[in-house]
């Protein structure tokens, strides 16, 4: 397992940027493409640097699920599939190396080209490239599925679209897609959209499919059967067309994949002790520590491994829904922040063993420095200043109590807070400029026992200000359902980040996906700083420039109060079998669905 030392990552990124115009400026066909400069592995690479070549191919691997599934279509936008789907059965043109903060390499095109400055991009398809019913990718297929999705497919499809001015085959295993707008991450996205097939949907459109109706893909493993809500199994297809290419040595080692679906995290937990299901990823350093020493473990049938990673913290934790009043109004936000009593209820439920969120990017080198804002981060908002909270500019840290359960220094603060923002406490209620009470609910998943027991904590404390809150635990398809629509006052978020954050974060907090149905903006947040970054960030030619646009970013929406944050998952933690092993070289990102199962293999 080796260390990995973000200094020298950061020194290679910022360096890859020196001769990045350069080597796009001589654009030709190549193996691979990185957002900036060449991407790492030669074109002659033969493995993965996290993969292990000679990992033995058999076996099978069960993982769990919560909740349940109406659909096994992860592409269309009605009903709930299985999140692993889309990962696991289908392909992009190009593959991602997760030991990179973002490149990526041929899979089903054997090349990719682009503009100098990246206004188009083209690739080329491997002839040999395969649906797993035999049938050849087509070009044609690579532009219905583009068109498609673009058009009518899930939300998350929706944005780039928009952003393709023309979709052309150039030749008879050629496409090209010329962008109608200055992003340089466009090309790196479209390399990663999912290619489906064309035939498939000819009578019945994606957007109508129904569960039976399973999208033929062409990665290693395909659906072999399913129980509606209960399970679905993959099967590694044996005459799977990629197997010899360097992206897949090592990689899709198990001969079935069963999905089973458990009513809560404690039931599937109770599964997993029981031998039912293969791992159990921990996100809990508090259960990490205390409730693992059952026979299982024990006795060396089931072993832990944590996995560490370089990637930024993201966000977790509760937010806010500023399409609603009074949470429109950031006093109101920062006073529930000031309530909620992080270091009490950390020590309480995780015995203080995990790391704070301090800011979205934290723990990486984009994260927000500390102290007043950077001359480069003050320039990037100054057209903004009047529009944003004074701190944003200034010194801003996360209130912090001195860990007991009254909080005074903080309860008062969002006392007086909330008294700006026009309340009274009332005959001990929390009482608005219309005499109406402040009270409201934060809605959860049903089995969700961590965010539970949080806010019944945060509950108490804001029952000392007059707040009454209600917390409403729904199943699967209501809470679907309802964060679709908007439904909630304030619900648990959780959005993983990475090392090159580009156009996926216009969909998280971008005003134009704010009011769009089913968007990943739960927080609803409209803010011209935060769009106007995103541009910048996505259109940056180097990783200076792409660095200090990131930790503005990150200033904007922390001091932005849009999120309640509580821990951090600073290293993954995974329960497994003991038959099960993973390479000794660990990637960059750390666990991730493309790492386990991706690169995992069982051996007696």
């Amino acid at each position: 397992m080796r260390p990995v030392c973000f200094h020298a990552l950061v020194q290679g990124f910022l360096g890859a940027s020196l001769f990045s115009l350069a080597f796009m400026a001589h654009a030709e066909p190549s193996h691979g493409i990185a957002m900036y400069g060449a991407p790492a592995l030669p074109a002659d690479f033969a493995v993965l640097p996290y993969a292990y070549p000679d990992a033995p191919k058999g076996g099978r691997i069960v993982t769990g699920n919560t909740g349940g599934f109406d659909s096994l279509n992860p592409f269309q936008r009605k009903g709930t599939a299985p999140w692993q789907l889309r990962f696991l059965t289908h392909e992009s043109l190009m593959g991602r190396n997760w030991d990179e903060p973002f490149s990526l390499y041929g899979l089903l095109a054997s090349s990719v080209e682009t503009a100098p400055d990246r206004s188009w991009v083209e690739f080329n398809l491997r002839p040999e490239a395969r649906f797993s019913d035999g049938t050849p990718v087509t070009v044609e297929d690579v532009i219905w599925s583009f068109e498609t999705l673009g058009t009518e497919g899930h939300p998350r499809y929706l944005g780039f679209w928009t952003k393709v001015g023309r979709i052309e085959a150039t030749g008879a295993r050629s496409v090209r897609l010329t962008f109608n707008t200055s992003d340089r991450e466009l090309a790196l996205i479209a390399g990663l959209r999912p290619i489906l097939q064309k035939a498939q949907w000819q009578e019945t459109p994606l957007a109508e499919a129904s569960l039976p109706d399973i999208p033929i893909g062409s990665a290693p493993y395909v659906v072999q059967d399913f129980e509606a809500g209960r399970q679905v199994t993959l099967t590694r297809n044996p005459d799977y067309w990629g197997q010899d290419l360097p992206l897949r040595q090592g990689i899709a080692n198990f001969d079935e994949i069963r999905i089973d679906f458990y009513g809560d995290g404690d039931v599937m937990f109770e599964a997993f002790k029981a031998g039912e299901i293969s791992y159990y990823r921990e996100f809990d350093a508090e259960a990490w520590a205390s409730d693992y020493a059952f026979p299982a473990i024990t006795d060396g049938r089931m072993v832990k491994s944590e996995i560490p990673h370089s990637k930024p913290s993201g966000i977790t934790g509760f937010a806010m829904n500023t399409r609603r009043a009074p949470f429109d109004d950031i006093r109101v936000r920062d006073a529930l922040l000031h309530a909620f009593n992080y270091e009490f209820i950390a020590d309480t439920l995780v015995g203080g063993r995990q790391p704070r969120i301090s800011s979205y990017f934290s723990g990486s080198y984009l994260a927000m420095t500390d102290g007043p804002a950077s001359e480069s981060v003050t320039a990037l908002l100054a057209p903004f200043a009047d529009a944003l909270p004074d701190d944003a500019l200034g010194h801003y840290t996360l209130p912090a109590s001195d860990g007991s359960n009254r909080n005074r220094k903080n309860m008062r603060r969002a006392m007086k807070l909330m008294s700006e923002a026009g309340y009274e406490v009332v005959d001990g209620v929390m009482t608005g400029p219309d005499g109406t009470p402040f009270s409201f609910e934060i809605l959860l998943r049903q089995g969700d026992t961590q965010d539970t027991a949080i806010t019944d904590l945060y509950r108490k404390s804001l029952e000392k200000l007059g707040i009454f809150v209600t917390v409403s635990a729904v199943d699967n398809a209501q809470y679907t359902q309802r964060i679709n629509e908007f439904d909630y006052d304030m619900t648990d978020t959780r959005r993983a980040l990475t090392l090159s954050p580009g156009n996926e974060q216009a969909l998280y907090w971008g005003s134009a996906a704010a009011n769009q149905p089913g968007s990943r903006n739960l927080m609803g947040i409209r803010n011209p700083a935060i769009d106007a970054l995103v541009s910048t960030l996505t259109a940056s030619t180097s990783a200076e420039d792409f660095r200090t646009t990131a930790q503005a970013l990150d200033r904007v929406l922390t001091t932005g109060r849009y999120v309640i944050p509580i821990w951090s998952y600073a290293v993954g933690r995974v329960a497994h079998n003991a038959k099960l092993h993973y390479p000794e070289t660990l990637p960059l990102y750390g666990d991730g669905v493309e790492w386990l199962p991706g690169v995992w293999w069982h051996e007696e």
